[in-house]
């Protein structure tokens, strides 16, 4: 009885073993929390194929739009933690909407193991190439001799755009009004048509425009110049080392997913955005790929929801 007994004990740890070595034995949904078309779904289209091909198993986009970013986090969040649910979330819905007033029903650093980073998305100022500043300082001095006149667009209140901008107000000390445009597209036409003298936003949405000549960026609120926009200074060469912000967009699965589970995902992902040619596809796009350690990401994470959070209680920043 008891050889008996012991042989069937054996049998469950190694039927556990199979089961675990088996992973994935069926199709991986990637959450895209946003709809079909934005950036974080290009990322997701770029990576799938080679995803499928590393893991054996089809990647299937699942968008589910909502909530700025959150309503597909939270379907991530609540998943089952078998490895078979992942998310490509942005800052917005992993690190600014969790400190805006009314918060999100995840807590990103409790309910998500981070994955990597899968792309930075650095933001450019920009004024209209019609409107006679020239630098930033010409820029900073005119909101100085003016205040309260000046107007700098946003993609609505809490936004990466919104954001960056009061990191500006608050490094140069000057007074800017803020108006709420419904997508980076029209953000852009504000600017260029001179509705809005000034704005942040992703060099995706602002690069066509800058290089008709009819936007002209003034800094890049990144730590290193842009390769696209080589010419351009950062905000620290500029002396505004304390305006720093790029969108981002990265992979995280449910908490709880098997150590070995997420070992196999993060080779697999950050594989592919290591790949020259993927990543060149991803340049194109204006973007940077990412790729680090799972480590790196989380310390990511923590810091950008510190940052923004600081920024927010700052200018005590509502949602919409």
């Amino acid at each position: 009885m008891i050889l008996r007994g012991a042989l069937g004990i054996l049998l469950c740890l190694m039927g556990a073993a199979l089961a675990q070595e088996a992973w994935p034995s069926r199709p991986i949904r990637l959450v895209v929390p946003f709809a079909p078309g934005g950036p974080s779904d290009i990322v997701a289209r770029v990576l799938t194929p080679r995803l499928s091909a590393t893991l054996g198993q089809p990647f299937i986009v699942e968008n589910r739009a909502g909530g700025a970013g959150i309503t597909g986090l939270e379907t991530v969040a609540r998943a089952t933690p078998d490895g078979y649910v992942i998310g490509l979330g942005s800052a917005g819905g992993l690190a600014i909407a969790p400190r805006l007033g009314r918060g999100t029903s995840y807590d990103p650093l409790r309910d998500f193991a981070p994955i990597t980073l899968g792309v930075l998305v650095p933001e450019p100022l920009v004024v209209s190439a019609a409107l006679p500043y020239r630098t930033l300082a010409e820029l900073i001095a005119a909101a100085k001799a003016a205040p309260g006149r000046l107007n700098f667009a946003s993609t609505g209140p809490g936004s990466m755009p919104h954001l960056a901008a009061e990191q500006l107000r608050a490094a140069a000390g000057i007074d800017i009004t803020h108006v709420s445009y419904r997508s980076g597209g029209l953000l852009a036409m504000a600017v260029v048509q001179g509705e809005v003298q000034l704005g942040f936003a992703d060099l995706p949405v602002l690069l066509a425009n800058i290089r008709a000549g009819v936007l002209r960026p003034l800094a890049v609120a990144a730590p290193q110049r842009l390769s696209w926009i080589p010419d351009v200074p950062t905000m620290a060469e500029l002396g505004l080392p304390g305006v720093d912000a790029s969108n981002w967009h990265g992979f995280v699965a449910p908490a709880r997913v098997p150590e070995p589970i997420l070992v196999a995902l993060h080779r697999a992902v950050a594989g592919a955005l290591r790949d020259p040619e993927l990543a060149r596809v991803l340049h194109d796009q204006g973007a940077v790929p990412g790729g680090n350690s799972r480590e790196e990401f989380g310390a990511f994470l923590r810091s950008e929801n510190e940052k923004w959070g600081e920024v927010i209680r700052r200018g005590n920043i509502q949602g919409e």
